[in-house]
């Protein structure tokens, strides 16, 4: 330390002595190497210990030599991951991977496959879809004859059962106007209700119908349709928006042991489908206690987001269940409270969306909101002001203009709470061109299932026939939402579509049917990129629900949710997505879904 010793001179009596030419200089490098050393030296030791932890401890999983896509906000890859636990604790290169391997490391080799976060869909009726998996599915049959088949088949197989319920047949797919008269060719013995697959149409046998005590003079309820003969005026067995329940109110309720039973098999098809997390909208208190029960046994095999359907008749009294609610499960890694649900209106296909201009095959009529935006501003800033996560059920363009106006409203009324806001506005099929900014405007988060996860060439036809070209050619405007720069999720809608977030994903890339049509897809302007799919499934979900910090990306401390797919969507020249399967789930670091990949110890 010679040179720092040397930097003051002693000074002459009555002057001061100036230092050497250069000494200065050369003294401040001196001190600049000595903190660099130091510095370096702290560096490595942190380097060397966090290594050190990571080497030492187990390593309880490890997926290699895969093309991992981490969804975080670079969209970086690597090639494998490690984990300790049921957390993520490291991922990178195939040679840093496999140093942590350990006698016990279960290895799971992708081959070359994809690696991605565990699937979150944020809108389902989760234990409603389990229940429906032990019905008549009817998700892809597109004539009467394939679904009278269906019936028949089922009927055969479960002559023990009171009734035959089925569900997700579309009506945009049939040739013909459905009639009580095409199920009883089916089935005569047991009342047959068949709900269609956004689950606003039901379509009766003649016992069915007698179920209901429905006459030619029956009265539809409010917002509800019961469609009767031209001619006759007798009902064809056909039941539409509120009218539904005429039908469901009579069928008898699953018991406790059978929704258990349906969340048991939802569980399972999600995993099949590499679905780690969801949000379920609730209607049942019951089904609060029955995922509490399942959680608590150890058997909760999905992250559940759950929201309850607010209705404004007892506002009071809604705010105190979301209160009782939220102090009862508050924030946990597997299952928390989510705020309320809002419909505003229903689906373009049955006429249900509230369209701002009316429905070219309709010109009289433009849908209507089930509730009105002086009613809906005044709930939303009131559930805002309160702290909670709005999310808004909004199709047609005038529920979304709706939708839009009552969250601006309540941003300017009410101060931002401490975590900020994060309401979404899910089920967007149409969007008027002048609202399209305000999603990003607004930080609302927009939800859309991507032709209805199973895009059909009927499906794109009744849309043109419905709302007319233009207007047909902006529906599922991804593309639009990415560019406003808001945040996008896509959803299958499960059970009103399959659970299956790699079809969805296809159709929201292609903007086109399975078969390829039509030729360079729909409005390819609205298509998105393939990470930005991923993200509308895996990130960003975990953004709406608050659980960014925990999941929804690969990186150190993250829980341990991934999928394995059968190949490598990144590099194939044209994307496949609906063709491509689900290797391996692993969920809370444990594998629960096993199709081809290979694992060893």
């Amino acid at each position: 330390m010679r040179v720092l010793e040397s930097r003051t001179l002693r000074p002459s009596a009555g002057r001061t002595c100036p230092a050497p030419p250069g000494h200065s200089m050369a003294a401040r490098l001196t001190t600049y190497v000595v903190v660099g050393i130091v510095a370096a030296t702290l560096i490595a030791g942190l380097i060397v210990g966090a290594q050190r932890d990571d080497n030492d401890g187990p390593v309880d999983l490890i997926v290699f030599n895969g093309k991992v896509y981490t969804a975080d906000a670079s969209g970086s890859m690597a090639e494998a991951v490690a984990v300790r636990g049921n957390q993520i604790l490291r991922v990178g290169s195939n040679r840093e991977i496999n140093r942590l391997r350990r006698p016990q490391t279960v290895v799971v080799d992708a081959q070359g496959a994809a690696v991605l976060p565990g699937f979150n869909d944020p809108s389902t009726r989760f234990i409603d879809g389990g229940l429906a998996l032990s019905g008549v599915d009817l998700a892809d049959a597109t004539t009467v004859e394939e679904i009278q088949a269906r019936v028949r088949m089922w009927a055969e197989s479960n002559p023990d059962h009171e009734w035959i319920v089925g569900h997700g047949w579309t009506p945009a797919a049939l040739a013909t106007n459905p009639t009580r008269q095409l199920i009883d060719a089916a089935a005569t013995d047991r009342p047959v209700c068949l709900l269609s697959s956004d689950g606003r149409m039901a379509w009766l046998n003649t016992k069915a119908l007698q179920r209901t005590a429905i006459t030619p003079r029956t009265a539809p309820p409010a917002d509800g349709v019961i469609v009767k003969d031209a001619r006759t005026g007798a009902p064809t067995g056909v039941l539409k928006g509120t009218a539904v329940a005429l039908i469901t109110n009579v069928i008898p309720r699953p018991s406790r042991d059978e929704r258990a039973r349906g969340l048991r098999d939802a569980i399972e098809e999600a995993h099949r489908n590499g679905v780690t997390s969801i949000r379920d909208t609730i209607e049942r208190a019951d089904d609060f206690i029955l995922y509490d029960t399942v959680r608590e046994a150890g058997d909760l095999g999905v992250r559940v987001y759950a929201s309850i359907e607010a209705g404004t008749e007892s506002e009071a009294e809604t705010f105190k269940q979301l209160q009782s609610l939220s102090d009862r499960y508050p924030d946990d890694p597997l299952f928390k409270m989510g705020g309320a649900r809002i419909p505003i209106d229903g689906p373009v296909e049955s006429f249900d969306a509230a369209l701002l201009q009316p429905y070219d095959a309709r010109p009289d009529h433009a849908g209507r909101p089930r509730i009105d935006a002086d009613t809906l501003n005044r709930f939303v800033r009131l559930l805002d002001a309160r702290g909670w996560q709005v999310t808004l059920d909004a199709s047609g363009d005038r529920a979304v203009h709706m939708a839009l106006d009552a969250l601006e409203h309540a941003g300017r009324s009410n101060k931002a709470p401490d975590r900020g806001r994060r309401h979404l506005i899910e089920g967007v099929a149409l969007v008027d061109a002048a609202d399209v900014a305000r999603f990003g405007r607004l930080a609302a988060i927009a939800t859309i299932e991507p032709y209805g996860a199973i895009p059909t060439t009927e499906r794109l036809e009744m849309w043109t026939r419905a709302v007319g070209a233009e207007r047909a050619s902006r529906a599922w405007p991804a593309g639009s939402i990415v560019s406003a720069r808001a945040q996008l999720a896509f959803t299958t809608d499960w059970p009103a579509s399959p659970l299956n977030p790699l079809v969805a994903m296809q159709a929201g890339v292609t903007r086109a049917t399975a078969d390829g049509l039509p030729e360079g897809g729909w409005s390819s302007s609205e298509r998105v990129s393939l990470k930005r799919a991923i993200n509308a499934f895996t990130s960003v979900p975990a953004f709406a629900s608050f659980d960014e910090q925990r999941k929804g990306s690969l990186k150190k401390g993250m829980l341990a949710d991934l999928v394995v797919l059968s190949t490598d969507i990144f590099d194939a020249p044209n994307v496949d997505l609906a063709g491509t399967s689900v290797a391996t789930t692993i969920f809370d670091g444990k594998i629960v879904y096993q199709r081809n990949a290979k694992s060893t110890n």
